[in-house]
C-alpha cells in the first residue's frame, strides 16, 4: 500500500472521534497499512483519550524513523543567473533593463486595463473617459491643494496623472515605489495634458492563485543570515539547531535553505573590523564550511549570497565564485544566485536575500510596513511583481539585458532575510517567510536601534504548505 497522506489519517481519526498531534499523525504515516493501525491504536489507548501523541502511538505500533537516505525528493534550478551578466553600465544597458522590465510587466496588466500608447494621447479624437495607460512611474509630487500627481511613462513618451484628495484611491499612493509598473484609468483633460485618475492598478498575484503542494510530507527548513566570522554569532544556538536536525523529530526534513548573509564580511559598515571574530572573509567562509559539516548529511543545503558575502553588492547577485564555493564542495552544497528560483517536489521557491525592504521601508509610510514586520515589505514586492522596483536608492541594480529582479511567476514561497527580523504571512496563498538571523545584537546594530530575532528556523511542510517557526535559543 502506498504511503497515506496525512490529510487522510486526520480524516480516519477524526471519523473514530479523535485528533492527533502532527508527530503522532507521521507515525501512524509510516505503517503499510494506517486503517489497521488505527484500529490496534483504538483497541489500547485509554477510554477517555481525545488527543493522540507521539508516546501514545508508539507504545501500541512499532515505529521505525524514516531514514532520509531512502528519500528522493531533489532540488531543480529553475532561475539562476550567474554566469549570465553582461551588463557594463552603458546607457543602452539600463534602457534595455528599464525597457525589459516595461514590457513583461505591462504584459501582466494587459489582461485587466485596456491601454493605450501615452503619445497617443495627444492625438486622439475618441471619447477622453475610460482612457488607459501602463508606465513606469517616474514621479510622486503632492500640489498645493493637496492632490496628488504621478509621472508615467512607456516606450513613447511621458504623461500626468492625477488624484484627487477625496478619491478613494488616495491612501494608495503612500504604498507605491518609484519605478515600478503601474496601469491607471481615467478621464483625459480637453487638452490631453493630465489623467484624472478613476482606477489604479499594480501588476498584482492573482485574487485566484492557488499554490502547489507536493504529493508527500516532505519538510524543508528556511533560515537566513548566519553572520559566520562577527563575534556575535549564535554558535551555541547553532548547535542546538543541528543536534535538532538529528533528532526524531526532524527527520522529515530534507532540505535546509539559507537566504545570504552566511559570513559577517569585512568592510561591510564602519568600525566592522572591531566586531569581528574573524578578520579574514575567506577564513570566515571556511569557518562557514565547518559549521554547516554538523548539519546531517542528508540534508541537502542551498545557499544564496547576500550583501555581506564576497560577491558584487549589485543586484541580481551571482552565486559564490569558485575560489569560495570549492569550501562547500565535501557537503555538496547548492551555490545558487540572489534572487535564485528553485522547486521541490514542484513546489516553486523564490529566494530572494532582501537588500530592498530598506528601500520599501524607508519610502512606504510606517504603519503599512516596518523593520518589525518584515513579511509586509515582502508583499509589497510580490503585489508590485519586482524584488527592487526602485533605481538610485540604497539598493545596487546592475543594469542587464534582462531584468532578473521581475517576478514572472507566481512563487509558492518566498524566503527572505536582510531584516534580521522574522515575520510569516500567507499572501494569495502565497507564503511569505522572513527568518531573522544568527547573530546576537552587535554594538553597530545597537546604534540603528536594530534589535534582532535570533536562531530562528521556518520549516515548511511542503504537502500543506503549513509553516511552523522554531526558536533554538
Amino acid at each position: 500500500m502506498s504511503e497515506a497522506s496525512l490529510g487522510r489519517i486526520v480524516a480516519l481519526l477524526a471519523a473514530e472521534g479523535f485528533t492527533a498531534e502532527k508527530a503522532a499523525v507521521r507515525c501512524i504515516q509510516q505503517q503499510g497499512d494506517p486503517r489497521a493501525a488505527i484500529n490496534s491504536i483504538i483497541e489500547h489507548v485509554p477510554d477517555e483519550t481525545v488527543t493522540l501523541t507521539e508516546a501514545d502511538i508508539e507504545e501500541v505500533l512499532t515505529v521505525e524513523p524514516p531514514t532520509r537516505s531512502d528519500r528522493t525528493s531533489e532540488i531543480r534550478v529553475v532561475a539562476d543567473m550567474t554566469g549570465a551578466s553582461t551588463g557594463t553600465g552603458t546607457f543602452d544597458d539600463f534602457l534595455a533593463l528599464f525597457r525589459d522590465r516595461y514590457d513583461r510587466l505591462s504584459t501582466l496588466l494587459r489582461d485587466r486595463v485596456s491601454a493605450r500608447s501615452i503619445a497617443s494621447l495627444q492625438t486622439t479624437n475618441r471619447a477622453r473617459h475610460g482612457i488607459g495607460v501602463i508606465g513606469l512611474l517616474t514621479d510622486v509630487r503632492s500640489t498645493g491643494s493637496g492632490h496628488w500627481v504621478l509621472e508615467l511613462e512607456d516606450r513613447t513618451g511621458a504623461c500626468r496623472a492625477l488624484i484627487h484628495r477625496d478619491n478613494d484611491l488616495y491612501g494608495m499612493v503612500d504604498e507605491l515605489l518609484l519605478d515600478q509598473v503601474l496601469a491607471i484609468e481615467g478621464t483625459l483633460a480637453d487638452d490631453g495634458g493630465i489623467i484624472f485618475v478613476d482606477a489604479l492598478h499594480q501588476p498584482e498575484v492573482p485574487m485566484s492563485n492557488q499554490a502547489t503542494r507536493a504529493d508527500e510530507s516532505i519538510e524543508v527548513a528556511l533560515i537566513s543570515d548566519l553572520h559566520v566570522g562577527s563575534q556575535e554569532f549564535a554558535e551555541g544556538a547553532w548547535e542546538t539547531f543541528v543536534d535538532w536536525l538529528d533528532t526524531s523529530e526532524a527527520q522529515s526534513i530534507e532540505h535546509l535553505i539559507i537566504s545570504g548573509d552566511l559570513v559577517d564580511g569585512v568592510g561591510v559598515y564602519p568600525n566592522q573590523s572591531k566586531e569581528l571574530a574573524i578578520v579574514d572573509v575567506y577564513d570566515q567562509y571556511r569557518a562557514a564550511a565547518e559549521q554547516l559539516q554538523a548539519v546531517p548529511s542528508d540534508i541537502q543545503i542551498t545557499i544564496i549570497p547576500g550583501n555581506h558575502d564576497a560577491v558584487r553588492l549589485a543586484e541580481p547577485q551571482p552565486a559564490f565564485g569558485e575560489r569560495i564555493a570549492k569550501m562547500f564542495e565535501s557537503i555538496e552544497a547548492r551555490l545558487v544566485s540572489n534572487p535564485g528560483w528553485i522547486e521541490i517536489e514542484g513546489v516553486t521557491f523564490l529566494l530572494y536575500h532582501g537588500t530592498s525592504f530598506d528601500d520599501v521601508i524607508a519610502s512606504i509610510p510606517g504603519g503599512i510596513v516596518e523593520y518589525e514586520r518584515p513579511d509586509a515589505a515582502m508583499v509589497q514586492l510580490l503585489r508590485k511583481r519586482h524584488l527592487a522596483p526602485t533605481y538610485g536608492s540604497r539598493t545596487r541594480i546592475s543594469p542587464e539585458p534582462i531584468d532578473h529582479l521581475v517576478i514572472d511567476q507566481v512563487p509558492d514561497v518566498f524566503h527572505a532575510g536582510h531584516t534580521h527580523t522574522t515575520g510569516v504571512d500567507t499572501y494569495r496563498d502565497v507564503r511569505v517567510i522572513n527568518t531573522g538571523t544568527w547573530q546576537h545584537q552587535t554594538p553597530f546594530q545597537r546604534q540603528v536601534n536594530i534589535d534582532p530575532d535570533v536562531a530562528i528556523a521556518a520549516i515548511v511542510d511542503l504537502q500543506d504548505l503549513s509553516v511552523t517557526v522554531r526558536s533554538f535559543l
